[in-house]
């Protein structure tokens, strides 16, 4: 099935790059639909063939000349698909994985709660009102923080007043709690919209965050760098060029996380032709620098020649 999802993905990705239209295949929405309606699955099993891979593995399978515009492109309307396709059983199935009750963390339970977040999100894909109302709901609802992020990740995907409302509540609920705000930032530096680098930017300057902390700068640098593949890998050069920005600062304070921060430019000979040589560019720029950390210098050393 996975490989099957990735051809999928791989055939709209050139289609996306190609101008052309996109394709739904309908053997593999029969083939979900049959999994959705076969209740002798395990929960946890129905919501991992339901989660396409994600937007890195695709790129590791196209292998080469990656666009990660058209990857993401690809991908989200391939959930969306199903979400439109599959609609009914998907909102029968959230409802039905609801769990009354006190939270309980055994693996049944988990699997319940893995399959109705798939489910939210899917249903989401589609823009519909009713979906997003759904995810409102859950995150204002929720009695555990697995539903409550599956939520607000779920509302982080579409630019709407719901998702401000929840962002600024949640950090209002844990503003104490330096692991959970480290999810908040990270969950931020993630969004795939070309407004995510003055969001980051912005956010460095937040009260939350600090550059001496550096579990802050993994969760809001480290994730922008190495999760947000269209935003850091953005055409025009800006993501490569804020990344290195912040490292060339960091460095002379802490060599060691500046360093895993130059770790995300490591695929950059995969890259179609343009981001490439922004990349090459930006990583030649570090590298000239003459105050370079050793740390720092190692890995970028090793990406301009091993890549």
């Amino acid at each position: 099935m996975t490989a099957a999802r990735i051809l999928v993905i791989d055939g709209n990705v050139a289609a996306v790059r190609a101008g052309r239209p996109l394709r739904d295949d309908d053997g593999l929405m029969e083939a979900l639909g049959a999994i959705l309606n076969d209740a002798k699955l395990e929960p946890a099993f129905v919501a991992l063939m339901l989660s396409p891979p994600s937007d890195a593995d695709i790129a590791r399978e196209i292998g080469s000349d990656v666009d990660p515009d058209a990857v993401f492109k690809a991908r989200r309307r391939l959930r969306a698909a199903i979400g439109r396709r599959h609609g009914a059983v998907l909102a029968d199935t959230y409802a039905r994985m609801i769990t009354p009750g006190p939270y309980r963390p055994d693996a049944q339970n988990a699997g319940r709660r893995a399959l109705k977040n798939v489910c939210l999100d899917l249903l989401a894909m589609t823009e519909a009102s009713d979906a997003i109302a759904r995810a409102k709901t859950q995150y204002e609802n929720a009695d555990n923080m697995t539903d409550r992020m599956a939520a607000l990740e779920t509302l982080a995907l579409h630019d709407r007043p719901e998702r401000a409302a929840a962002l600024d509540d949640f950090y209002a609920r844990y503003a104490d709690d330096p692991l959970i705000i480290d999810k908040w930032l990270a969950l931020q530096a993630a969004i795939p919209e070309p407004a995510t680098l003055d969001r980051v930017r912005a956010l460095t300057r937040h009260t939350a965050f600090s550059t001496a902390n550096p579990n802050r700068v993994r969760a809001l640098i480290g994730s922008f760098a190495q999760v947000n593949h269209t935003q850091f890998n953005r055409p025009d050069g800006a993501g490569y060029d804020f990344v290195a920005d912040f490292v060339l600062a960091l460095d002379p304070k802490n060599p060691q996380v500046a360093a895993r921060l130059m770790g995300a430019f490591r695929s950059w000979r995969a890259l179609e032709t343009t981001r490439r040589e922004r990349a090459e560019t930006v990583l030649r720029r570090v590298a000239a620098m003459p105050s370079l950390s050793r740390d720092v210098h190692d890995i970028v050393a090793r990406t301009l020649v091993d890549s």
